[in-house]
């Protein structure tokens, strides 16, 4: 199977696929939602925890959906219902993330669990069709069994959550997976993955992420017109554009789009980009909330922004086209910025005026970095 794997045709990207993301989509933005429950001047901490949780848990489903049709999926009949199965559970996750999570627990844990075991029984049922191959059938039984132990941890959670009220095990589940798929990356050979195609999936999911964040500034439009509104509007606007233009740089012109790689590292970034892209959306939409306290709601903006440029280094560095001995340098220079930005975010808190002006500054500054990167990359490279 592997040598066919590798003379096989660049997958491409089907309309099932991108209906697929659009649900989640939805799911994302019940998601932030979550957020919106506020106590004490900022988010209420069982909101905020289940807002992580949740959030983690659908990307964590959206990367075992991908990885799966990138090496076996054919786009049968089959698969299909496969997939359409999996669409409609999640309905049941969105309807059940609320402010009252807790009274849709169950609900949402066994859409949740059914979900992994529908994934996991196409492993088993690929399994059936090569069973005479052997790295091949090592790797679906071991995705088989990680997506089955984790169902099945996520089962065990309903009735600990009934007796004891703790969702310690959601938790345990959703690191459980990432720990798995991460050591399993390190014991996969890199033949079977068609990057090209997995590469372009963690893009549109991107791109569709964007297209959340843009729908949640959209908020800084409403009412009557006024010239504070407009700036806000326009800043954040801004800030998007300038997160937009710097993922760009990194899909094309740094990522090595034919490197050879089992991908699953690639995806599990990409976890942690997608959540920090959530969170900017929701720190974006608190800069004008006046009942968010002042440093809480800094502090998260902070973080967001960080996070976000942290992993996309981390992405730059191990899936960039060529190993560039000045990489730590560019980090260096990337992380100056990011000092100076959280400095000066701390230092004028009081005064979002100008926080959000400083946020643009910012971004615009480490995309300038990163495009000056790229182009000198792609020069050395040709």
């Amino acid at each position: 199977m592997l040598k066919n794997l590798l003379e096989k045709k660049e997958k491409k990207v089907e309309y099932i696929e991108l209906i697929y993301d659009l649900i989640f989509v939805y799911v994302v933005g019940r998601n932030n939602l979550l957020l919106h429950d506020f106590a004490d001047g900022f988010v209420a901490l069982p909101a905020f925890f289940a807002y992580v949780m949740t959030t983690l848990a659908v990307i964590q489903i959206w990367n075992y959906t991908t990885y799966y049709i990138n090496i076996y999926g054919r786009h049968s009949l089959r698969e299909h219902v496969f997939l359409f199965i999996n669409m409609f559970l999640l309905y049941f996750i969105g309807e059940s993330t609320r402010s009252d999570w807790q009274r849709f627990h169950t609900q949402y844990h066994v859409a949740w669990a059914l979900i992994l075991v529908n994934i996991g029984l196409q492993y088993l049922i690929e399994l059936h069709s090569h069973k005479a191959e052997g790295q091949g059938g090592k790797h679906m039984i071991r995705m088989a069994a990680i997506l089955l132990t984790e169902a099945a941890i996520v089962a065990l959670d309903i009735p600990v959550y009934q007796k004891t009220g703790t969702v310690w095990l959601s938790l345990a589940a959703i690191l459980f997976g990432m720990a798995a798929m991460l050591f399993l990356g390190r014991r996969s050979n890199t033949g079977a993955v068609d990057f090209p195609h997995l590469s372009e999936r963690a893009m549109l999911y991107i791109v569709f992420t964007f297209g959340e964040m843009i729908i949640g500034i959209a908020s800084y439009f409403e009412g009557a017109f006024s010239w504070r509104n407009t700036y806000f509007a326009l800043m954040a606007f801004l800030i998007v554009v300038g997160l937009f233009l710097s993922y760009g740089v990194f899909y094309d012109h740094i990522v090595d789009r034919e490197k050879e790689t089992n991908g699953l590292g690639y995806m599990l970034l990409h976890i942690f980009i997608i959540f920090s892209m959530n969170n900017i959306t929701n720190g974006l939409e608190f800069m004008r909330e006046e009942e968010i306290r002042v440093l809480p709601k800094v502090l998260f903006l902070i973080g967001s922004f960080i996070l976000f440029f942290a992993f996309l280094f981390v992405l730059g560095g191990r899936y960039a086209k060529t190993r560039c001995e000045r990489y730590k340098r560019l980090c260096l220079w990337a992380a100056l910025p990011c000092a100076v930005y959280a400095a000066l975010m701390m230092l004028l808190r009081n005064n979002m005026l100008i926080n959000i002006a400083l946020t643009v500054v910012f971004v615009f500054t480490v995309f300038k970095v990163l495009y000056r990167y790229g182009r000198k990359l792609e020069t050395s490279i040709q």
